[in-house]
């Protein structure tokens, strides 16, 4: 059996994640260039956490800036098996008002300025995203909330903008209108790498605001949407802290593959594999590599 590791991708008002024990940092190197931070690497419960920050300590990167190849890899390097992501979001739905966490399920894809793949020319790879989100991290998750009484929805799409902007009002109710029921800036590519790097993945969005197309919350603000992010940031603590404290020793085999997501995605023949770009997928593809 292979050991849990936790990891934990803190977003906006997330950049530390307190109530770890053992505590070290971490800075480790990633063939795919800088990621947004040190990792934050202890213990809950004698559960191995690892915290990144995905804006860096401070907010120094843009969703645009952000470095998710190299974030994915240096936590698939520090043994995570599970990742969950908190970001913030706003809401295209009235039972999700600013304050609701919301535990998405499916995502759609809107960003453009971001490499989104291990893969590429020298070793092509296509893995499946019809189930994106790792249902037994989910539901420990769901678990972890109620037990917290924290009040946690279950089910809803997270469309991804390319952002730093808001979004424009014909966007925005063309986004309602789709039936989606958050939107972010985040987490894409993020979770199409984490499957590629055979992480399971789960997304916690909080909701910070209506986004525009709500008549009262047309001008969306940074000093508005902060407000709600400390409150949302405490909540999420705890729930972490819940959710490493009753999470299983050893790592759960995943119900849609998201753990052995290589098994049937390489298409390139080993002869005509890129060496250089093979080297850079030690890590990420490691498993499925050795030996071909």
């Amino acid at each position: 059996m292979t050991k849990a590791v936790l990891g934990i991708v803190g977003g906006s008002g997330i950049y530390d994640l307190p109530g770890l024990s053992k505590v070290r940092e971490k800075a480790i190197k990633s063939p795919w260039g800088e990621p947004s931070d040190r990792l934050r690497i202890g213990e809950i419960d004698g559960l191995t956490v690892v915290f990144l920050p995905r804006h860096g300590r401070g907010h120094v990167l843009s969703p645009s800036d952000i470095n998710y190849r190299a974030n994915i890899d240096v936590l698939k390097r520090a043994g995570v098996t599970d990742l969950v992501s908190l970001s913030a979001c706003g809401s295209f739905k009235k039972e999700l008002p600013p304050g609701s966490f919301l535990l998405v399920d499916q995502f759609v894809d809107r960003t453009h300025k971001r490499e989104s793949s291990f893969f590429g020319k020298g070793c092509v790879a296509h893995v499946s995203m019809a189930h994106p989100v790792a249902p037994k991290l989910a539901d420990r998750i769901a678990a972890a909330a109620k037990a917290e009484k924290i009040k946690l929805s279950r089910g809803g799409t997270y469309v991804c903008m390319e952002g730093p902007q808001f979004s424009s009002l014909a966007e925005s109710l063309t986004y309602k209108n789709l039936g989606y029921s958050v939107i972010g800036m985040t987490n894409m590519p993020e979770a199409k790498l984490a499957r590629e790097a055979e992480i399971g993945y789960a997304s916690v969005a909080m909701v910070t605001d209506f986004d525009c197309w709500h008549p009262d919350h047309d001008a969306v603000t940074v000093q508005d949407i902060i407000k709600v992010l400390m409150a949302n940031a405490e909540k999420a603590k705890r729930l972490v802290a819940r959710l490493a404290k009753d999470f299983p020793r050893e790592h759960e085999p995943c119900p849609v593959g998201s753990d052995r997501a290589l098994d049937t995605a390489l298409i390139t023949a080993p002869e005509a594999r890129d060496k250089k770009l093979l080297k850079k997928l030690d890590a990420v593809a490691g498993r499925v590599l050795k030996g071909k």
